[in-house]
């Protein structure tokens, strides 16, 4: 992910502590903590040859490379669905791989289709939409929350568009949107926004990257958490443990004032090691959150000739 990104000197100045929970979340969370919270931690794509070697064996041909994905992971954002309106015939064949390798629970959690947000820019969609929502339709109970990103240059200006297209989606189609234009994120545009997301039920992104803290608004329109955190890894994967570490105290807090479910996605720039700051991850929720979610089987050493 290429977005937030910061030149390397800039990371060690800036400042990644959260911001303070913002003026919906206090609304949303009313104070009655869920039974049983669900956590999914995953990725954004499973198509990387880098990680031949690291969780998936070294012969792994790119065919199989879900199969291997599902073994250590229970969701992953899916950006592969962004470059076009998918085909139902494709989401069976990746539902039958996951069929055939999970043992437990697994969901996608399909991004809306750039012809639909980034082109038409949610206008005269209906056609679009539909042939969407028929597609992942097909993931059947590997089927989680939708991603609506709208584009850098779509602002506050455009808030009736935005609510007329939610407003048309189906009830039972959980979304989480994410916006980018910053304007979204201050005075009464940005409290305009999240009160609209409540109110038609839907929820709202929260992406953590270096470049642009603004996105980071700590806004909960429903009692679920959609997180994207962009780590910078390698010589930085301290600095991400830290900053996953302050988004479990969050989320604790979160959890005991009535969070219901999180979502939680690791992204960095160069994905080579993202495996590395998902296991923390997991590891992390495991132990402060009271998740049971299984880590990571990193291949050892002695079988990378596997």
């Amino acid at each position: 992910m290429e977005f937030g990104r910061i030149a390397p000197e800039e990371i060690a100045t800036t400042d990644f502590t959260l911001p303070p929970d913002g003026k919906q979340t206090k609304t949303t969370l009313d104070g009655k903590k869920a039974k049983d919270p669900l956590f999914y931690v995953g990725c954004a794509k499973w198509g990387r040859k880098e990680w031949k070697e690291l969780i998936y064996p070294k012969k792994t041909k790119e065919a199989d490379f879900l199969g291997e994905y599902v073994k250590h992971f229970n969701s992953i954002e899916l950006n592969a669905v962004f470059y076009s309106i998918p085909k139902e015939e494709q989401i069976l064949k990746w539902k039958e791989t996951v069929d055939a390798n999970v043992k437990g629970d697994f969901i996608f959690c399909p991004k809306f289709s750039r012809t639909i947000t980034h082109i038409k820019r949610l206008k005269d969609t209906d056609f679009l939409t539909d042939e969407y929502i028929k597609a992942i339709s097909a993931f059947g109970p590997y089927l989680g929350p939708c991603f609506l990103q709208v584009s850098d240059n779509f602002g506050p200006n455009n808030i009736d568009v935005l609510e007329a297209y939610l407003k048309k989606l189906p009830n039972d189609l959980k979304v989480f949107i994410e916006v980018r234009h910053k304007d979204w994120f201050i005075g009464e545009a940005r409290t305009q926004l999240f009160a609209m997301l409540a109110k038609l039920g839907k929820g709202a992104a929260i992406t953590d990257a270096s470049g642009r803290r603004d996105c980071l608004h700590m806004e909960l329109p429903t009692k679920e958490a959609f997180i994207r955190f962009v780590g910078n890894g390698g010589e930085y994967l301290d600095s991400d443990k830290a900053r996953v570490d302050e988004w479990v105290v969050r989320i604790k807090s979160w959890l005991a004032k009535g969070l219901e479910n999180v979502y939680f996605f690791l992204h960095q720039h160069d994905e080579a090691d993202t495996p590395l700051i998902a296991d923390y991850t997991l590891e992390q929720f495991n132990k402060h959150l009271g998740s049971d979610l299984s880590r990571i089987n990193f291949i050892p050493k002695s079988n990378l000739l596997l």
